[in-house]
């Protein structure tokens, strides 16, 4: 990797933390930043996955003040997301890679429908807060395993997913369900970084460490910016950048 592209590895990483700590796409901007600059697809989501772990931490911390009061409910629902990140994490490393190349590009036009309506899904969420259950109810923690799993194999807008989840089924401050998605999002990335790393020491998969440091630093500064700043930015700017480097990661996956 020349000067040019750590570069673009490290402006991506902050900009993947910032997009993080406010809406939950960012991996949509550093994964296909590292297949554009060659990376196999499978390394790039792995190394990708275990350098955002610091900005998901910096962001759940720039949230601090909203998590007040949610420790009986995170403690619940992090049950829920750590076996969801066990079980798509253990699909990831033990599918074939020819799988991650068909399954990837669908899960990322997911998530990119699910940028773009993210408006309209807020405005409905609102409109269904007022009968939500006040602790969540099985429903909710079965919504975030099933979260956690799409967390643990490739993770673009796990966070928007948590959001929706959060909306239904909570009476809360959309603030306050942001910080709460913040830390079941970084809890996800940290287990699956951490069972990544546990068999990239067996030798069974790749990680390119460079990438990883270039990543977890830019998106440590990305994530406490964006718990500061996120909010100012234009949404419509904000989710015409995702779209664009996604429809350009699904098109070098296919044509790869």
């Amino acid at each position: 990797m020349n000067a040019l592209e750590a570069a673009a590895v490290f402006a991506a990483g902050i900009g993947a933390g910032g997009i993080n700590a406010v809406v939950g796409s960012g991996t949509l901007i550093t994964f296909p930043t590292l297949v554009a600059l060659g990376f196999p697809p499978v390394a790039a989501n792995v190394s990708n996955n275990i350098g955002l772990v610091p900005g998901s931490v910096a962001g759940a911390y720039g949230y601090r003040a909203e998590l007040a009061g949610q420790r009986d409910r995170l403690l619940r629902l992090a049950a829920a997301s750590l076996t969801g990140a066990i079980i798509g994490a253990a699909l990831l490393l033990g599918l074939p890679e020819k799988a991650f190349g068909v399954i990837v590009p669908v899960l990322i036009a997911v998530s990119l429908v699910l940028v773009v309506t993210q408006p309209r899904l807020n405005a409905w969420l609102a409109a269904r807060r007022e009968h939500a259950h006040p602790h969540g109810g099985p429903w909710l923690w079965a919504g975030v395993l099933a979260a956690g799993v799409y967390g643990g194999y490739f993770g673009a807008a796990q966070g928007i997913i948590l959001i929706a989840l959060l909306g239904i089924f909570l009476d809360e401050d959309l603030q306050r369900l942001n910080a709460a998605k913040n830390v079941l999002a970084a809890l996800v990335n940290g287990v699956a970084a951490v069972l990544f790393t546990a068999v990239w020491l067996l030798g069974r998969t790749e990680v390119d460490w460079v990438a990883v440091l270039l990543i977890a630093l830019g998106a440590t500064v990305g994530g406490l910016l964006g718990a500061k700043i996120g909010r100012r930015l234009p949404p419509m700017v904000l989710r015409g950048v995702i779209v664009a480097v996604g429809l350009t990661a699904i098109v070098n996956l296919i044509t790869d």
